[in-house]
């Protein structure tokens, strides 16, 4: 799947959305949280003992719906997800976040503390941000 070059820009241009995981299930759960688009990846981070993580342990599809109030722009983007805890590539993720999200330089954690979430999308639906 393309991410085109607009739906890039309008991606990294935002930090909030909403996440939605599914219980083994069906049961859906949605969810305001921070992301950074990197690499044709949306990352978040969670808290161990969540609900998402509890969901994505058990059904590893997510959704991610990114809008922004009053441009009438929206991207909403779904696929597998793999759940990163330790190791370079936690470590860089946590600079990245550190370095974009105000609120992590106000509310610091350490590794193995809370784990990032890599969303892989495999379906996109929008509007507002051309072809």
């Amino acid at each position: 799947m393309k991410i085109t070059q607009q739906e890039t820009r309008f991606l990294e241009a935002n930090e909030m959305c909403r996440f939605a995981s599914a219980s083994k299930s069906g049961e859906p759960h949605v969810v305001p949280v921070s992301y950074i688009w990197q690499d044709n990846h949306a990352y978040i981070v969670t808290d161990y003992g969540t609900r998402k993580l509890r969901n994505i342990r058990e059904n590893p599809q997510a959704a991610l719906l990114i809008d922004t109030a009053g441009t009438q722009k929206l991207l909403l983007l779904s696929g597998p997800v793999e759940i990163i805890e330790k190791g370079e590539e936690y470590r860089r993720l946590y600079k990245l976040f550190h370095s974009k999200l105000d609120w992590v330089k106000r509310d610091p954690w350490k590794e193995g503390e809370a784990p990032f979430v890599k969303i892989t999308p495999t379906f996109k639906a929008g509007w507002g941000l051309g072809k």
